[in-house]
């Protein structure tokens, strides 16, 4: 179990005269020598071969239905996929397919989960068009690139005979989009692993936190009217616009310390010429703070409450779900401390895998992946990219299709590295 392969770490700062403080030198399990490996030689290059393949299966499973809650198609590719390379997959009752390389004993566990579903419907048109090397068509960043790189990695592993101490968990998990339900039922129902490994991150960055992410739905109910009868009468409308209106007046730090809000819904009223009776909006609120994340929460309920009291309606509310916080960047400075993070740092440098977004980070102390359950429960976890994407949850998403290479070496690397222990690289010497 983790404590068997713990590492103690401290990260240093040197300082640095009339310039203040040098970046912090985090542990690595991280050596370059490991691509001299002549396994880790035909790995690589088999990689590359079957990349076109990849990028074919890349887009099937993309244009299969997998709203969340309804992958079953998606799970079932999966799960024959997994047979194919001679493991026997498991469905649990969630719907998770979960597949375990057996290692040769004394090693890390190491889980590796990529989500399956997708935010849109079933009938939304997901047919993937191709412009070049770029990809266009819903979820094909989000996630469908990463279930072809864990695929692509199961496949290469065995097709290079790689052996590993531990036991490597392969897990296509359900459901993500609307809570990190998969995942964190799995980990609830299973022993720990050692190591949770999760590709569906930014690229080029290492996620190592894990945003609290509360959503609720408050309605406002009233007694309805005709049209011609409305002058003066309660109306849940009215008290709806002035919430929203305030809510978004609240000010609060913004992230990575601090907090987003949104507003993604508002529905209510069927026809033109009368006062709804109901209607809702809805709150998706986030910080990896788990004590703002609480204040905040009790803020707007509270707020609400008061203008649908001046509004004489009636106010419900529906907690939609709860994922638990972990933790600020200050709070997170002994995760951040794990081989884990640098090493997958290292990779994605000495993959030229550069942070993809504007401002983008190398290590964030955020998070909103199939890792922040294993992050809450003191986990070693991470998400790492699975693809240079844009435009997720959106019908416009695109991804670069020669990004998910790198992205899949990154995986294999990540794994191998770790696949007989965790242990700590030591910086090379300075010779003056």
């Amino acid at each position: 179990m983790i404590t068997r392969f713990a590492v103690a770490v401290v990260a240093l700062c040197v300082a640095m005269p009339l310039a203040g403080q040098q970046a912090p030198q985090y542990p690595t399990s991280w050596d370059p020598k490991l691509m001299e490996r002549p396994d880790i030689k035909s790995a690589m290059a088999l990689i590359e071969k079957n990349f076109p393949q990849q990028v074919e299966e890349w887009v099937r499973i993309t244009e299969m239905p997998g709203k969340s809650g309804l992958e079953q198609a998606r799970g079932a590719f999966v799960k024959a996929e997994f047979e194919k390379q001679g493991l026997k997959p498991t469905v649990d009752s969630i719907g998770n397919i979960i597949a375990v390389r057996k290692g040769t004993g004394g090693g890390p566990t190491i889980a590796i989960m990529a989500h399956m579903d997708v935010v849109f419907p079933n009938e939304t048109n997901k047919k993937v068009r191709r412009a070049g090397d770029t990809l266009f068509a819903p979820g094909v960043g989000d996630n469908t690139a990463s279930v072809a790189n864990m695929l692509a990695t199961l496949r290469t592993m065995n097709a290079t005979k790689f052996s590993s101490k531990g036991d490597i968990i392969f897990i296509g998990t359900t459901q993500e989009e609307v809570g990190l339900k998969g995942a964190e039922y799995w980990l609830r129902t299973n022993p720990r692993p050692d190591l949770l490994i999760v590709p569906d991150g930014s690229y080029g960055s290492v996620a190592y936190g894990a945003l609290g992410i509360y959503w609720t739905k408050y309605v406002f109910t009233g007694p309805g009217a005709h049209t011609l009868a409305s002058r003066g009468r309660p109306s849940p409308v009215k008290a709806l616009a002035e919430a929203i209106e305030r809510l978004y007046k609240l000010e609060f730090p913004a992230l990575p310390n601090g907090a987003v809000m949104n507003i993604g819904q508002v529905h209510g009223g069927n026809i033109f010429n009368a006062v709804p009776q109901e209607l809702y909006f809805t709150v998706d609120l986030r910080s990896s703070d788990p004590v703002l994340l609480d204040s905040l929460d009790r803020t707007i309920t509270r707020v609400t409450k008061e203008v649908a009291d001046e509004f004489k309606v009636g106010l419900r509310v529906e907690v939609e779900q709860k994922n638990q916080a972990g933790g600020t960047e200050k709070q997170l400075e002994g995760a951040r401390a794990h081989p884990l993070v640098q090493t997958a740092v290292d990779i994605n440098r000495a993959l030229g895998m550069s942070a993809g977004m504007p401002g983008a980070q190398e290590a964030v102390a955020t998070g909103a992946t199939d890792a922040n359950p294993g992050v809450v429960r003191k986990i070693p976890s991470i998400a790492i990219g699975g693809s240079k994407a844009s435009g997720a949850h959106q019908l416009t998403e695109y991804a670069i299709a020669s990004s998910a290479l790198p992205s899949t070496k990154l995986l294999y690397l990540l794994t191998a590295t770790f696949a007989d222990g965790v242990k700590v690289v030591l910086p090379a010497k300075i010779v003056p």
